[in-house]
């Protein structure tokens, strides 16, 4: 009976000294855990007589019961106190400004890419998308350039095989949909095309856009119509389009389009040269070959085609002077871009 009274104002004096939930188990431990005080006392009843065993073992149980509850008043008690003290520290103060995202934006290329999506969806062109690895004849052979073009060199083209290579326009994707689809048609093919070409204008991976009109009656005033209207939506209402005779092997008649300088109006400045023009864009009527290719009748059906490279759009219409600057991650550039 002494042993049980002392162990249990031990337990309560020591429960008391315990400020936290890990001193509290450690105290809790020393009294019931496996090799406790109490613990010991059930061990030591072996050594008393038979008689008297029973009264031991109430007393013991008893003891465990009390200081169970004695354990668990404490820790309601500390466990209390912990949650208060972490809330007090963990409090938010709501008068404090609120920690703000940064805000991106779509890179210009992007931005001038979806736009003229837009304007040409507007038109009712639809947008196909090939496959930036072709072979030689979706990318030369079907578009009327025969082995010997020099578009073919090696210094031109980056070739993966023989046969295979890196796209050098989105225009091999227009054959693939003429070979699946008959007329009419009226497709945009946008994505990135590749040629051994580096300079302030020029790089080896940059993004085109085609667009492809095949129907019964198509003229080269079509062209120039449809033309006018995405000159006027991209750069300036006032803005004029004209066309100078080229050549493209995909092509004939073909012509090189310029349009009239948004910034000086037509007059002459140092973005124009001073000759009121700037070339954007080549197109023509396609080629009688072409469609036999696609074995589209030349006869019945005409068409009209046209390809743009979107960084030049990009540089005309936000004043870029170097190509470079779309692929440096300069933030200091792309910041300029955000809405």
């Amino acid at each position: 009976m002494e042993d049980t009274e002392k162990i249990a104002e031990e337990a309560q004096a020591e429960a008391e000294k315990a400020e936290n939930s890990q001193a509290l188990y450690e105290v809790k431990t020393r009294f019931l855990g496996r090799t406790g005080k109490v613990t010991a006392l059930l061990k030591s009843m072996k050594e008393i007589a038979a008689e008297r065993r029973p009264a031991f073992g109430k007393q013991i149980n008893a003891l465990r019961e009390k200081l169970e509850q004695l354990f668990a008043a404490r820790e309601e008690k500390v466990k209390a106190r912990e949650l208060e003290a972490r809330l007090a520290e963990e409090r938010a103060d709501v008068t404090m400004p609120a920690r703000r995202r940064k805000k991106g934006g779509l890179h210009p290329i992007t931005r001038t890419k979806n736009e003229l999506i837009d304007i040409f969806a507007g038109m009712g062109f639809e947008v196909f998308e090939g496959p930036e690895i072709e072979n030689e004849y979706y990318n030369f052979t079907a578009l009327n350039t025969p082995k010997d073009h020099p578009a073919r060199d090696m210094q031109d083209t980056f070739y993966l095989t023989d046969e295979f290579l890196l796209r050098t326009q989105t225009s091999a994707g227009q054959i693939r949909l003429m070979e699946k689809k008959k007329p009419p048609i009226k497709m945009l093919s946008p994505g990135r095309v590749f040629r051994s070409d580096d300079d302030a204008t020029h790089s080896p991976m940059f993004h085109q856009m085609e667009g492809l009109v095949v129907d019964r009656g198509i003229t080269l005033c079509d062209l120039q119509g449809m033309l006018d209207q995405f000159a006027r939506t991209m750069f300036a209402e006032t803005s004029k389009t004209r066309l100078r005779p080229s050549y493209f092997p995909f092509t004939e008649p073909s012509v090189e389009v310029d349009v009239s300088c948004a910034s000086c109006g037509g007059r002459g400045c140092a973005l124009c040269k001073g000759t009121g023009w700037i070339e954007v864009l080549g197109a023509g009527m396609v080629n009688r070959r072409v469609l036999e290719n696609c074995g589209i009748d030349p006869d019945e059906y005409s068409g009209f085609a046209f390809g743009m490279g979107i960084e030049r759009i990009a540089m005309l219409k936000y004043g870029i002077n170097h190509i470079r600057l779309f692929t440096e991650n300069d933030l200091r550039f792309l910041q300029q871009f955000e809405d």
